[in-house]
């Protein structure tokens, strides 16, 4: 039985939460000289989006969808800031901006149609017009595709979050955390396997921190955890769920990745900045940007309860 919205499985999480906060602060007690600040700052994270469960299994699911809102407007806004633009690149920005409000309206009537074609359709057939008129063409291709991709990243991807709980208000908010949970412990398993295991790296010029042997540990430890969480969170049978947590740990691992070269690539020579980056809502949430549409449509497709 499903017990994703009962006291029960709440205080099972909010033990689980504090107890894998109080290894991480051991771990960093024990080891001063190692840099654990990624990893705190993944946990801080899952609270966050404990929180944001909380709110939509216990009151009005749209809180919770406010709050994705917010998360994808702050991380298409630090997107935006490591673009090199000029002054007549920024209307295009504004009208990117407003298409958010907008995505996420879709989802509160339950819309799935336009939802799913909104962003990659019409807003990137017409986001050019704003760059369009009395501006030139010079720059234009990378001021737009830019744009575009920010959007499908920071707002059509995270927007799948919120799509769980309008789809499905029986099983939204305990699939929102499964996903959430598998997506943030297989980047953290990966980057803690690589620090104490990690010899072959698979980008060292984008991202020094992923290594096979990382990712084979975060795979790994992702299909484990779903075994665990499967009979709490969804309505899925064990063979679903561990499919499910493998497709998470896969995706997950090739959004960490992309993210990780755009910002090498936008930064490029600006070093400071991209250390700052690694504190920023795009490292918190470059994973979810690929796994929470990949696990929508999984789930979707398999079962017609969406």
């Amino acid at each position: 039985m499903v017990l994703n919205s009962s006291p029960s499985t709440l205080i099972v999480i909010l033990a689980g939460l504090l107890l894998v906060h109080i290894l991480f602060l051991i771990l960093g007690r024990l080891q001063p000289d190692r840099d654990y600040s990624r990893i705190g700052h993944r946990i801080n994270t899952w609270w966050g989006m404990f929180f944001v469960f909380c709110l939509a299994a216990l009151f009005n699911p749209v809180v919770s969808l406010l709050s994705l809102m917010a998360l994808s407007f702050f991380a298409l806004k630090e997107y935006f800031s490591m673009i090199r633009t000029r002054k007549h690149d920024r209307r295009i920005f504004l009208w990117a901006y407003l298409s958010i409000p907008v995505q996420f309206y879709w989802i509160y009537i339950g819309w799935y149609g336009m939802f799913i074609v909104f962003i990659p359709v019409y807003v990137f057939l017409f986001l050019p017009l704003p760059r369009l008129i009395n501006k030139g063409t010079l720059g234009f291709l990378r001021s737009v595709s830019s744009t575009q991709w920010g959007l499908m990243l920071m707002v059509f991807g995270l927007s799948h979050l919120a799509y769980f709980q309008v789809a499905t208000p029986q099983y939204g908010a305990g699939l929102v955390l499964f996903l959430v949970i598998l997506t943030q412990l297989n980047d953290v398993v990966h980057e803690i396997s690589s620090i104490y295991l990690g010899k072959r790296r698979i980008v060292p010029t984008a991202n020094p921190l992923l290594t096979w042997e990382g990712f084979v540990c975060g795979f790994l430890a992702t299909a484990a955890a779903a075994v665990f969480l499967t009979p709490y969170l969804t309505p899925f049978d064990l063979k679903f769920g561990v499919i499910s947590g493998m497709l998470i740990s896969l995706s997950g691992f090739f959004g960490s990745l992309t993210v990780s070269v755009l910002k090498r690539d936008l930064l490029i020579g600006d070093d400071e900045r991209f250390e700052a980056l690694k504190k920023s809502y795009l490292s918190r949430v470059d994973s979810l940007a690929y796994t929470s549409p990949v696990f929508l449509h999984f789930t979707r497709y398999f079962f017609d309860f969406m």
